[in-house]
């Protein structure tokens, strides 16, 4: 078995440029294309080994797919169409070619749904397996979707379901766990751990709904955490698009709390419109699966905040793959409500979820 030792940096690199475009590699940097008044987003997000991902419950291609979609993810999130990723890889001598080749495979399985190209990137030697990937993406200025936007009454509105990807992990941790599952429901959780899907396909629907004239609304409070460069086209306030939002990447709870924090809101969430997998009606018990819900992460989903009717029309386009689960309120807290009035209102807060560096 070749390892990376054996071909060095340069012959390692000669091995992964097959996986990038030939005419925009091979110089100190990559130069991509934005569209005419096009604002440039970028994102970058850090893998290890032992945190991130696993052999054990791992393959290098799944493990590639994740670290593609997770870039792709926050790109949707602000609204943004991918442009390309670069890809930097700490990686130790012993490491196998093949499993540095597979996991380029996965990233490029990943990136073709969206015809989006590995444009560079960097390989260092490293004692721990790690990946971090820079994503760019472009989004005219007055479609950025940003977290500080959500405005008193907008409804809450996921896409797909939560708790999936947290479910499957724990099946691939012990299989025994899921002995009450179809094979099929199985497969379907594990795959939402494995092979997440960035919901770019959202954006087309809420652009077509917020370009409506009825859903341009002039709100001078209307948050705007950066402002345009100076040479940027500054919009005016009409067509500011109502929308805040980010993806569920740290759990639906996370997201919620997020945008809540970042708007100066709080928000009353319905547990029983918290779309949750099918399997979980006969395998978990109804708290296991909220939790799941709002605290497992790794669904990359979206979480957008919209004027109650565009909410509306957003769900009825997406069908089953959205729902509303709340409102935006004055309050600062974040509430979940049970329709079981003998279960009180719970106080949300991100101590609950995963934070990197808690004890």
């Amino acid at each position: 078995m070749t390892k990376v030792k054996d071909i060095g940096e340069q012959g390692l690199l000669e091995r992964l440029q097959r996986f990038c475009p030939p005419d925009v590699i091979g110089d100190d940097a990559a130069v991509l294309v934005t569209d005419p008044e096009q604002s440039l987003v970028v994102t970058t997000d850090m893998l290890v080994d032992g945190v991130h991902f696993s052999n054990a419950t791992t393959s290098p291609e799944d493990a590639g797919w994740r670290a593609a979609a997770a870039n792709l993810s926050d790109l949707a999130a602000m609204g943004a169409t991918p442009l390309g990723i670069t890809v930097a890889l700490g990686l130790p001598g012993d490491l196998s070619v093949n499993w540095v080749e597979s996991l380029y495979q996965g990233m490029t399985e990943c990136l073709q749904q969206y015809h989006t190209p590995i444009v560079g990137g960097d390989v260092v030697r490293s004692p721990i397996t790690s990946l971090s990937i820079t994503a760019f993406g472009q989004v005219h200025p007055n479609r950025i979707i940003r977290r500080g936007a959500a405005q008193v009454g907008d409804a809450i509105v996921v896409t797909g379901v939560h708790g999936a990807s947290h479910a499957g992990l724990k099946l691939l941790l012990d299989p025994q766990i899921g002995k009450h599952l179809t094979t099929t429901e199985q497969a379907a959780l594990i795959k939402a751990h494995q092979r997440p899907q960035p919901r770019l396909d959202v954006l087309p629907h809420l652009w077509k709904i917020l370009d409506n004239s009825k859903f341009k609304i002039q709100n001078s409070k209307l948050r705007i955490n950066n402002s345009p460069s100076p040479q940027s086209p500054v919009p005016s306030p009409q067509s500011l698009t109502p929308v805040a939002g980010m993806d569920s990447s740290d759990g639906l709870a996370d997201a919620v709390l997020q945008i809540c924090r970042a708007s100066g809101v709080g928000a009353v969430l319905e547990s029983s419109q918290i779309p949750l997998p099918t399997a979980f009606d006969h395998w978990l018990t109804s708290e296991q699966a909220l939790n799941y819900a709002l605290y497992g992460g790794e669904d990359f989903e979206l979480v957008l905040c919209l004027p109650p009717e565009a909410a509306k029309t957003l769900v009825q386009q997406l069908g089953q793959d959205a729902a509303i689960i709340g409102s935006i309120t004055s309050d600062t807290k974040v509430l979940l409500h049970h329709q079981n009035q003998k279960i009180p209102d719970q106080v949300l807060n991100l101590s609950q979820g995963f934070q990197h560096f808690s004890p």
